[in-house]
């Protein structure tokens, strides 16, 4: 597993996560821009597992995966922080579950830059 690239885009959201949250626990105009930063995260971290896939469902599913855990490790770290009211981990996951799977979409789409493929594809031809 540590292998894989669902493991690596992770990470790589995770730590872009965690670090947004530090920053913001010591730079209050960061923390004002949580909610829309953790989502970018996740969308990117969904965006390159989906790159990755040859299949729409998986990098849908995968881009949701991915981005709902980075951002549910963010937003503990965030609440344990005491920057974040508790519910935030709900609604702040599931809204990243949402734009990780936008991402993943996006991946899928443009992974072999945007030349028309992914139509072609969808079209069975």
């Amino acid at each position: 597993m540590p292998g894989s690239i669902l493991f690596r885009a992770m990470l790589a959201g995770t730590a872009l996560q965690v670090a947004m949250v530090v920053a913001g626990h010591y730079v209050p105009v960061i923390a004002d821009f949580f909610a829309v930063g953790g989502m970018t995260i996740s969308a990117l971290a969904g965006f390159l597992y989906g790159r990755t896939r040859t299949g729409l469902s998986i990098a849908v599913m995968g881009g949701a995966l991915v981005g709902g855990a980075c951002a549910l490790i963010g937003i503990l770290v965030s609440w344990r922080l005491g920057d974040v009211p508790a519910a935030i981990l709900a609604l702040g996951t599931a809204l990243s579950v949402f734009t990780g799977a936008l991402g993943g979409l996006a991946g899928w789409l443009f992974r072999d830059g945007y030349r028309g493929r992914w139509w072609h594809d969808a079209a069975g031809r």
